[in-house]
């Protein structure tokens, strides 16, 4: 059964007793769910491996230490203080909206089994904004942690890059078509993909200049989460190529990769405005590099290849990035879809 890419999807029933039992008739969207979670029976394999990374990478924000933020943040660089606050707000900004537009993917995924993964994720972007709220806290007096949290209101090229990925979701609330759900699919693969781990990495520079140690800590732990909501979204999308290939035509490609570029071409942007050249052991230069390199990974992810020819390998001088967003081998390796470790605890070792 395929999907008819002219007619809106339909929202799926919560309680459909003539649902489909046969896992082998299970489909990502179109199908014909009786949402019920069965961990035994699951059509697509990899989830087993997903559900229980994430569940074993449960963490409370509060027990890391942000004494020596305390201390620290005052006496920030100006440059530093400014990038710190603009990065934040954005994250800030990206982990509310993933909250609020993941039940709308979820309403059209008819797969039970990838349902508990998003609802998962969703759960986990509430403790990232939770996160973010005590560094916040933490910090900074009442009145700079609402300038800061409200700072998209103010800052043009703030709200400009909100506005990129938002509307993307606003438009398939608008239209429920195919192809308006995959773009949103993809807004999804862009955000986790290119915007925060590109915010993550400034916080990181920091950690290796000794300043901020609990921030770049903080980071770490929400780093990890959404390596496996990276992992999920790739892994809808190429399911999709399997199941749905006509949605996949060429100029829907090419919208996809236009989407992509245009992430990385934001992210470049905003890195030469919000960091600059004036933080210590980063510069504008490096920040493309990096960008243009992350975009190379996801869309090699989804199987096109290189979006830059220039840009297949990680840059030398941005190597201490992966020391961090690695740290104790948890990560993912999206090319071969699946988790390189497992972590019992959900302590990550400060050990850098």
């Amino acid at each position: 059964m395929l999907i008819d890419l002219d007619q809106p999807l339909k929202r799926k029933p919560l309680f459909n007793p003539h649902g489909d039992a046969d896992v082998r008739d299970r489909r990502m969207i179109g199908g014909n769910t009786t949402n019920l979670n069965d961990f035994n029976n699951m059509r697509y394999g990899w989830v087993s491996d997903w559900y229980r990374q994430a569940m074993n990478d449960f963490w409370i924000p509060e027990e890391i230490n942000l004494s020596q933020d305390v201390k620290d943040y005052p006496h920030l660089d100006a440059s530093e203080r400014t990038a710190y606050d603009k990065t934040l707000s954005f994250l800030i900004f990206l982990d509310s909206l993933q909250t609020a537009n993941l039940p709308n993917i979820g309403a059209y995924i008819t797969a039970n089994e990838v349902n508990l993964c998003i609802n998962i994720q969703t759960f986990q972007e509430c403790v990232h904004s939770q996160s973010y709220s005590y560094m916040l806290d933490t910090i900074c007096s009442p009145e700079q942690r609402n300038a800061i949290l409200y700072q998209w209101r103010d800052d043009d090229h703030l709200l400009k890059r909100n506005t990129f990925i938002g509307d993307r979701y606003n438009e398939f609330l608008a239209d429920r078509r195919p192809r308006m759900f995959l773009r949103v699919l993809m807004a999804n693969y862009i955000l986790e993909g290119i915007y925060f781990y590109s915010g993550f990495m400034f916080f990181y520079n920091l950690a290796r200049n000794g300043k901020m140690p609990g921030s770049a800590q903080e980071i770490r732990y929400i780093n990890r989460d959404e390596n496996t909501h990276l992992w999920l979204f790739r892994n809808i999308i190429t399911e999709l190529q399997k199941e749905e290939p006509a949605l996949f035509d060429q100029k829907t490609v090419d919208g996809l990769r236009d989407m992509l570029v245009e992430g990385v071409e934001q992210e470049i942007e905003w890195g030469a405005y919000a960091i600059g050249n004036d933080c210590a052991g980063l510069n504008s230069e490096m920040i493309r590099d990096y960008v243009r390199y992350l975009g190379n990974l996801r869309w090699a992810g989804l199987g096109y290849g290189p979006l830059f020819e220039d840009s297949r390998m990680e840059p030398a001088d941005m190597a201490w990035v992966s020391q961090y967003s690695n740290a104790n081998l948890v990560k993912t390796d999206f090319f071969e879809a699946r988790s390189t470790a497992y972590a019992k605890s959900t302590a990550l070792i400060d050990d850098l």
